[in-house]
């Protein structure tokens, strides 16, 4: 469905001097610095799959979505959605894709969602049956029936970005880019939209890419990631063989009772990395196949009020490859 051969796209800024003087010198001579925002960005993702798409700030997340969308022309490399060019922006292309920013609205704020709704039906071309229907199976879903008269700047966050989704969907796209859909949202209306993604994309068998900076996000809908820093691509592959890309893949969580010095400090470096807090805990990251033979030295080395046993926050993983990147 979506195939992506060495994308890049270089943005060129001007650089401005300093102060007064450094306007006018910029009026006869400039400096620009141009910034990789993709480079040879490569990959191909099947129809109905759900993509994670996971970066820092600055990454090239969005700027890759958005070409993928034909918002912006790539500086070089091609991609096709659905055997569509998004360069060439065909109305025929346009129906088939939705793109969602978490941080940008396409709803009219002084108007209630239904009259955008109305207006979408009317830019696509859908039948008012298949408009109605697609409607109500979407606001079931979402839980926002009895909100669709009310004005859109007068929803909380939460119900916005439902209704937000609403309007996405209702042209029935084959493709759906999400950029950061769940921010700034509540747990509650996290779950939900969540919830709704991972229903509606089993159903439907709609092709999702998803960026997110919420690791729940990803961990509950997504199989498969791909994972860029400073614009290239350092992995592609399953989620659950993220964390041995990362390195150490479990962490034993000690605490001790009283005083946190009681732990003796041999034993804390010959294990490397350990962290210590003064209330008396202290958190121990091994490979797997070491956690049985450590947990003993643990419990024998001094009185230990309680040990835990948990998988590396996916987090501290994808950390440790942006570092290894650096």
């Amino acid at each position: 469905m979506i195939e992506v051969r060495n994308l890049t796209r270089v943005f060129r800024t001007y650089k401005k001097q300093p102060g007064f003087w450094g306007g006018v010198k910029g009026l006869f001579r400039r400096d620009f610095e141009e910034t990789a925002a993709a480079k040879d960005i490569s990959f191909d993702i099947a129809e109905g799959e759900f993509v994670g798409f996971l970066g820092p700030n600055g990454a090239g997340k969005t700027t890759t979505l958005k070409m993928l969308s034909g918002l912006i022309y790539p500086t070089g490399g091609t991609a096709r959605v659905a055997g569509f060019d998004p360069t060439r922006r065909e109305n025929a292309y346009r129906r088939i894709f939705a793109l969602v920013l978490g941080q940008k609205n396409q709803l009219w704020w002084d108007l209630p969602a239904i009259e955008s709704f109305n207006l979408l039906r009317a830019i696509y071309g859908r039948p008012k049956d298949e408009w109605q229907a697609t409607l109500d199976e979407l606001v079931d879903l979402l839980t926002v029936r009895e909100k669709l008269n009310v004005m859109v700047r007068e929803l909380s966050l939460g119900e916005r970005m439902k209704m937000e989704l609403i309007a996405a969907l209702l042209h029935r796209p084959r493709v759906l880019f999400l950029d950061e859909p769940t921010i700034g949202l509540d747990v509650i209306s996290q779950k939900s939209v969540r919830q709704f993604l991972r229903d509606y994309n089993r159903k439907h068998r709609v092709t999702i890419l998803l960026t997110s900076h919420y690791m729940a996000d990803i961990q509950e809908l997504c199989e498969r990631v791909i994972v860029i820093h400073k614009g290239e691509k350092i992995y592609d592959g399953a989620l659950d063989r993220l964390e041995h890309a990362g390195g150490a893949r479990k962490r034993i969580i000690t605490f001790l009772p009283g005083n946190a010095d009681a732990f003796p400090a041999a034993w804390v470096s010959a294990h490397g990395e350990t962290h210590r807090t003064d209330d008396g805990k202290f958190t121990v990251r091994v490979p797997g196949e070491k956690v049985v033979a450590v947990s003993q030295e643990i419990l024998t080395a001094g009185p230990v009020a309680d040990i835990t046993i948990e998988e590396v926050p996916l987090e501290d993983v994808i950390a440790e490859l942006f570092n290894a990147q650096a």
